[in-house]
C-alpha cells in the first residue's frame, strides 16, 4: 500500500480521503502496527483503483 501510494505521489489523506478511511488507521496499517480487515483492505483497493490481489502480492 505504502509504494503504491507513493507511486502515485498520494499522501496519506488523500488516500484516506478516496478510501473513506482515517488516516491514522492507514498509517498504521503501513507501519504493520494494526491489522487490516478484508472489508479496508477491499476499500483501499477501491481508492487506488486496482484489484484487492494487487495489495496483498509480494513487492
Amino acid at each position: 500500500m505504502r509504494r503504491l501510494r507513493a507511486e502515485r505521489g498520494w499522501s496519506q489523506e488523500y488516500l484516506a480521503h478516496e478510501c473513506g478511511l482515517n488516516r491514522t488507521y492507514l498509517s498504521a496499517v503501513e507501519r504493520s502496527e494494526q491489522n487490516i480487515s478484508i472489508d479496508n483492505l477491499y476499500r483501499v483497493a477501491q481508492g487506488f483503483g486496482v484489484e484487492s490481489w494487487t495489495l496483498l502480492k509480494a513487492e
